[in-house]
C-alpha cells in the first residue's frame, strides 16, 4: 500500500536515552510529556494504519518500540533515578 520499507531496524537514533535525550528530559517543564521512543511509536501506527489495524502485521514494529522503552528505562535506573 505505501511505499514506505517495512523494516523497523532503520531506526534513526542508536540509543533512546543519549546526551540530548537526556538534556530534553531534564529541561522540560514538569507537566510536559517527553518520550524518547516517539518515533518507534509513530511508526507502529503508520504500521497499523497501512495494514487496516491487523496487529498481526506489526509485530516488529511493536517489539522495536518496546525494545526502545526497555532500553530507556534500564538507562534511567543506571544513573539512579526513577522514571516517577
Amino acid at each position: 500500500m505505501a511505499s514506505e520499507p517495512q523494516d523497523p531496524s532503520s531506526k534513526p537514533k542508536t540509543q533512546p536515552w543519549d546526551d540530548d535525550t537526556k538534556q530534553k528530559f531534564q529541561s522540560k517543564s514538569k507537566s510536559e510529556y517527553f518520550d524518547p521512543c516517539q518515533e518507534a511509536a509513530r511508526r507502529s501506527y503508520k504500521c497499523l494504519y497501512r495494514n487496516n489495524g491487523d496487529k498481526k502485521m506489526c509485530g516488529e514494529y511493536f517489539q522495536a518500540y518496546r525494545d526502545c522503552k526497555q532500553a530507556w528505562t534500564e538507562k534511567r535506573k543506571k544513573e539512579g533515578r526513577t522514571l516517577w
